[in-house]
């Protein structure tokens, strides 16, 4: 990924809550028949390894599950909050004219090992974890032992589970942090309370 230095986000606590935030990821494996990517739901440990570690399950039907080459060094990839940036939110546009479109957007790429789980117990953990985690404050969460034991054994035979230990993070914050203060604040009104604007504050305005 071309990271500029001001762009460059390394603080791990960051980039897992990024990942914990938008946790649809894309799996990028390299198999027999060339690059694949899947896209798929991952929670992250962050206790497991100094990068922590992904888990997640996928369909025993996707030819990922069958492909015997597949363990081995992979890339998943996080997107965060993106956005459309125009010319006409920079308050310097008036003053010269010399401002061009661009895309602001965060983003972390998780490079590690992937491992294929083919264990009943330890998809029953991971999906426990993985529903109590997106379940937690809805009105009436729903938790895997609200539906019969026949049923959840028979999804249980449908899905293959897999884990990645990280073994490095790339973040990129490109949120106009090359932008002087006086756009970063024009920016930051024109986007009128869009995630993007809570990002270009955070990073700017210095």
């Amino acid at each position: 990924m071309y990271l500029p230095k001001q762009f460059a986000e390394t603080d791990v606590s960051v980039l897992h809550a990024l990942m914990r935030a938008y946790p649809l990821a894309t799996l990028v494996t390299q198999s027999a028949d060339g690059l694949e990517a899947n896209h798929i739901p991952l929670h992250l440990d962050a206790a497991a390894g100094p990068n922590g570690t992904l888990r997640g399950h996928i369909a025993r039907a996707n030819p990922l599950a069958a492909d015997a080459t597949v363990n081995g060094k992979i890339l998943v990839i996080f997107k965060g909050p993106d956005c459309y940036i125009s010319p006409s939110g920079y308050a310097t546009k008036a003053e010269h004219g010399k401002v061009v479109p661009t895309w602001n957007y965060a983003a972390v790429h998780a490079y590690g090992e992937l491992r294929l789980i083919d264990d009943a117990d330890w998809l029953l953990t991971q999906l426990h974890g993985l529903t109590a985690e997106h379940e937690a404050g809805l009105p009436s969460p729903w938790a895997v032992d609200d539906a019969p034991a026949d049923y959840i054994g028979k999804m249980l035979g449908a899905i293959v589970g897999i884990e990645i230990s990280i073994d490095r993070l790339v973040g990129k914050w490109k949120v106009s942090q090359n932008q002087p203060a006086v756009n970063q604040a024009s920016l930051i009104a024109a986007l009128n309370g869009e995630p993007m604007a809570g990002l270009i504050r955070e990073r700017g305005l210095k």
